[in-house]
Order: C-alpha cells, then sequence, then structure tokens
C-alpha cells in the first residue's frame, strides 16, 4: 500500500453503528468520513474522493440501492462498494449486487469480516508492483 491513507465514506444512519465502524477502521488506519443519509453521501463522495464506500441500504432520502446505481453510473464508476445491511435474504443480496455493490456484508457484522471486505477491495485498485529493471550490461 502507499504511504497515503486510504479514504473510506461510511454511510449509516445510525449514529452508534457508524461511529463503532468508523473507529474500527481508524484503528486499521483508514481515513474515514461519514454520511448519516443517501444524500449526503453523493456530496461527500463527490468531495471526499473516497477510495472505497460502505453503505447502508435503508437510509433517509435516497436508499442505498439508489445511491449505489447513482455512483455505478457516474465518475465514481471504479469506487468499490459495500453494501452493509440487515437485509440478509438471497434476494436482497442478489439485488444489491446487480446494481453495482462489490461484496455485501450482512448486520449484525463480525469487524473482522468487514475488515477482510474492505482490504480484499482496495488490494483490487492497486497498481501491479512495478517489475525490478534488468541490470545494465556489464561490458
Amino acid at each position: 500500500m502507499s504511504d497515503a491513507k486510504k479514504k473510506i465514506l461510511v454511510v449509516e444512519d445510525e449514529d452508534n453503528l457508524r461511529e463503532l465502524v468508523q473507529s474500527r477502521l481508524e484503528k486499521e488506519g483508514f481515513e474515514v468520513v461519514t454520511a448519516a443519509d443517501g444524500f449526503q453521501a453523493v456530496v461527500k463522495a463527490r468531495q471526499d474522493q473516497p477510495d472505497l464506500v460502505i453503505l447502508d441500504l435503508m437510509i433517509p432520502k435516497m436508499d442505498g440501492y439508489t445511491v449505489c446505481r447513482l455512483f455505478k453510473s457516474s465518475g465514481m464508476a471504479q469506487i468499490p462498494i459495500i453494501m452493509f445491511t440487515a437485509r440478509s435474504s438471497p434476494d436482497d443480496v442478489r439485488r444489491g449486487l446487480d446494481t453495482g455493490a462489490d461484496a455485501y456484508v450482512c448486520k449484525p457484522f463480525e469487524s473482522s469480516v468487514l475488515l477482510s471486505k474492505v482490504t480484499e477491495l482496495l488490494k483490487i485498485g492497486e497498481p501491479a508492483a512495478k517489475p525490478k529493471p534488468a541490470p545494465a550490461n556489464p561490458e
């Protein structure tokens, strides 16, 4: 990983849970910005350019499906999105992934599961290691 901290946008309307996720990610060395509703999520994403979004489905003003579709059809299409929700039926999971989410984590959740998804998705965006230059031919 580069020296710059990876920035994560956490979109969650429940204050305690948003703060819990934020503090857990910050302990792991991530920079975290938060939003409490769908409209705020879009505004923050545009201004803060996060490397990854953790997105609740059931949020005020604009639900997570709409936010996800908006991101994926705009200049933010490359940002990985983790749907983060209590809706855990196979139909919900399929709909979330069909909308463009890169991963789906159900609540209640294990911090380790969420963190492993975050690190897995952030590595995908990492540039491949640069090959070492071949040694010059000693003449």
